[in-house]
């Protein structure tokens, strides 16, 4: 794996746009400069405007690139947009009828949305050799069920078992949005919203607590593994296997 790459989770939100001007000048402990940053966006299939993200991720670019020396020129970042739609039907779309019952009744469609997202991440960081993933979950909005401490635990020991790292190194520092709000504006980034696509999902009323999220992700974490292994394998129909379509009669 190479340390001296990283790949980011990106949104297009303030948070994930804070996390690539960070490693942009590696001030931060947990993020030091390096040679390539990787933004990670992700399609799950149930999103409009994606244009947003990758327009603001074009003016940021342009907006650092300006702020720094020929001795210390900006590293390379590249964009690149992954389809997990499919990763996202297997984990809950195509058999929320099934699976709701198993975890206590409740909606946990933005938890399989993330694990979607983490498990491509994984793949694209060991096939490229990025040994460093980072996403910008922060502790002011922890009342999503995917940035809660059960999530974060889990998915870094994932990551771990194909030999990525994954950090959430603004966590506890962003407990507060005007604290990511300075950091943008010092660097004279758009420090509001407008930069994240809309997803059909996203204001979805769910009651889901820590156990509940820690059960279902017991459940499907094997299975992301399973899937991850066949694909990095080149086994493309065992990896189909994994999630046959949820009105397949078994």
């Amino acid at each position: 794996m190479n340390s001296e790459d990283i790949a980011i989770l990106f949104s297009g939100g303030t948070d994930s746009l804070a996390l690539m001007a960070m490693a942009a000048f590696g001030r931060e402990p947990d993020l030091p400069r390096p040679r390539t940053i990787h933004l990670l966006h992700m399609l799950n299939g149930m999103s409009r405007f994606h244009d947003f993200p990758r327009q603001r991720f074009q003016v940021a670019r342009d907006i650092l690139a300006r702020q720094v020396t020929a001795a210390a020129p900006l590293p390379g970042i590249e964009y690149v947009e992954l389809d997990m739609g499919r990763l996202f039907q297997g984990f809950w779309l195509d058999r929320y009828e099934e699976l709701m019952p198993r975890f206590n009744g409740k909606n946990l469609v933005c938890v399989a949305c993330k694990l979607g997202m983490h498990t491509r991440a994984v793949e694209y960081c060991v096939r490229n050799l990025v040994g460093r993933l980072a996403a910008g979950y922060t502790s002011k909005q922890d009342h999503y069920p995917e940035q809660t401490p059960v999530f974060m635990e889990k998915i870094a020991a994932f990551s771990a078992g194909f030999g990525i790292r994954t950090i959430f190194p603004v966590y506890d520092e962003f407990n507060d949005r005007e604290v990511t709000r300075h950091l943008l504006e010092d660097h004279g980034l758009p420090s509001t919203g407008g930069g994240e696509r809309k997803c059909l999902f996203c204001q979805t009323l769910t009651t889901a607590t820590q156990e509940d999220i820690g059960a279902y992700l017991d459940a499907m974490i094997p299975l992301a593994a399973e899937y991850l292994e066949h694909r990095l394998a080149g086994r493309a129909r065992e990896a189909a296997a994994c999630f046959p379509p949820g009105n397949v009669v078994v």
